[in-house]
């Protein structure tokens, strides 16, 4: 990012959050901060059973526009001024994944230099690391693996991954999904290997946002184990990963869910099991499948896939009737 853009984003997040003492009109405490992480709390939950759709987006970037303005709202310790920044950061960077799940990329880059403005005012370690990883998981699925990368590698260095291993984990396995990009295995396996040992070193009693969830339970490793080794076309290993990752999701994560189902199909075909595969593929939420841009796009491959593989077979037959009524937003 060029050093223009990034300093002038935080200058217009300062200028929104300006303060007088006349406009003082009450004391903002950490009540006010409580009730801003419980809305973040809620878009969490958005997220993990709906996906990157618009509204989610809209609704977390309002948010964070909310926490801004009680900047303005009145008299605050600077501990308090901190959390809000990095709360309106929280909300920004939600904003960007929305987008960057949605596949709405000129979006999710105006986000991310929004929300990297606020963290940096904010000086948390924590809205840090998700806003850069992030960053890289945008630019690898835009197919730019040197920029993600170079993303990852900010996420990486930070401190916080150094005080929990946790944190550690979820870089490398990022790192491992990217590099999936290059074909370079043996920088998967390495970077997959240092994300298991992390989570093994990992304190599980330790307090954490509520985006790590998937990241305590292993659902995030073995999803990222599992994106990674689809790149590389190592079938069987997607295959297992993919068993272990729907195994661990919580049921309420019915996006994450619904790519890794799609994703397992897909792994299942390429292995010459179109039975199986189109069977596991038909279980997708047909308003998931519709719905939501990147288990849209898995299942597209797969169809293709399956009508150049198995042209004319049961199966093909099968998953064509099987979509021919999937009505997909314009």
């Amino acid at each position: 990012m060029k050093r223009r853009t990034f300093v002038g984003g935080i200058a217009a997040a300062a200028t929104a959050a300006a303060t007088t003492p006349s406009t003082f009109a009450r004391r903002i405490g950490m009540s006010d901060v409580e009730r801003l992480q419980q809305r973040f709390t809620e878009i969490i939950a958005s997220d993990h059973r709906h996906g990157g759709q618009p509204a989610t987006e809209q609704r977390a970037a309002a948010l964070a526009d909310d926490a801004l303005s009680l900047q303005n709202a009145g008299s605050a310790t600077q501990r308090v001024r901190g959390s809000l920044y990095a709360s309106a950061a929280a909300f920004r960077s939600s904003a960007m994944w929305a987008a960057i799940d949605g596949r709405r990329y000129e979006a999710a880059t105006d986000h991310m230099r929004e929300a990297q403005a606020l963290a940096e005012m904010s000086d948390d370690q924590a809205i840090k690391f998700r806003i850069w990883s992030h960053a890289g998981t945008m630019y690898r699925h835009m197919g730019r693996p040197a920029d993600a990368i170079a993303a990852n590698d900010v996420a990486r260095n930070l401190h916080i991954t150094r005080r929990d291993p946790l944190f550690a984990c979820l870089g490398h396995a990022r790192q491992a999904a990217t590099l999936g990009l290059t074909g370079d295995s043996a920088a998967v396996r390495s970077a997959l290997g240092s994300a298991r040992d992390s989570m093994d070193r990992a304190d599980p009693r330790l307090s954490r946002p509520v985006w790590m969830t998937a990241t305590l339970s292993g659902a995030e490793l073995e999803t990222l184990s599992l994106a990674a080794h689809l790149r590389l076309g190592d079938f069987e290993q997607a295959e297992a990963h993919a068993h272990r990752s729907l195994a661990l999701l919580r049921p309420h994560m019915r996006r994450d869910r619904a790519l890794n189902t799609a994703r397992l199909a897909y792994a299942q075909l390429r292995q010459g099991d179109a039975e199986a595969a189109t069977a596991t593929a038909m279980r997708v939420p047909t308003d998931v499948a519709t719905g939501h841009a990147r288990v849209t796009r898995i299942l597209d491959a797969f169809g293709i896939s399956l009508r150049t593989a198995a042209r004319g077979s049961s199966s093909a037959q099968t998953w064509s009737e099987h979509t021919s009524n999937w009505r997909r937003p314009a």
